[in-house]
């Protein structure tokens, strides 16, 4: 049961670790100090709900529904990807951007949950990796192993998202300079840029 455990655990946190729109968005409000709590929780309980899902079996039919809706899915995200890269990018040549932590970022946790849905559900790879791929592997387990396998993945995504969202809070006195959140700004926008990319050149729109 441990060998299950260890298995989802790891293979989640591998899936997860990997830098994405969502994981940038949680490391930006845990550097704005915005929302943290609500924030790595929206995300955890997601991941765990499609882990759950796709390991009580509707992984199968998922992958049918995205075998055949990939390039629109690809590029419905691809282009929601630019748009919040654009975003980001405006900020980076704003002179009047808010500069300070405690100022910037007044955004209602209604609207930050908001951006994050979308962010999150709107990327086909959650789909694949959640649902699919972790359901996929977690069928060489059975009963209780099986149970055991999805608690190890479920509780990857808590750890992984509550550390992501209060360890960023150390970067805090760095992001006090305006050159700071520029560079921050910026990296973001690339991040979504090249993300946008990749999934246009998959859903054959490039």
């Amino acid at each position: 049961m441990i060998i299950a455990f260890a298995t989802g655990f790891f293979l989640a946190i591998s899936l997860i670790i990997a830098i994405g729109a969502q994981n940038v968005f949680v490391l930006r409000q845990g550097i704005l100090g915005k929302h943290l709590f609500y924030v790595a929780l929206f995300c955890a309980i997601s991941d765990a709900l499609l882990i759950t899902i796709g390991i009580a079996g509707i992984s199968f039919f998922l992958n049918n529904f995205i075998n055949q809706h990939t390039n629109t899915l690809f590029g419905l995200s691809a282009l929601w990807l630019i748009g919040y890269g654009i975003i980001r990018l405006k900020a980076v040549f704003n002179p009047q951007a808010l500069i300070k932590i405690e100022e910037s970022n007044s955004r209602s946790l209604l609207s930050t949950l908001g951006i994050l849905t979308i962010l999150t559900f709107l990327n086909p790879h959650v789909y694949l990796d959640t649902m699919v791929l972790i359901g996929s592997v977690s069928q060489q387990f059975v009963e209780k192993y099986r149970i055991a396998f999805a608690v190890g993945a479920s509780l990857a995504s808590f750890v992984f998202f509550f550390s992501l969202a209060y360890s960023a809070r150390l970067l805090k006195p760095i992001m006090k300079s305006k050159k700071a959140w520029r560079i921050l700004d910026f990296l973001v926008a690339i991040v979504m840029f090249t993300i946008a990319i990749k999934l246009g050149y998959a859903g054959k729109w490039l």
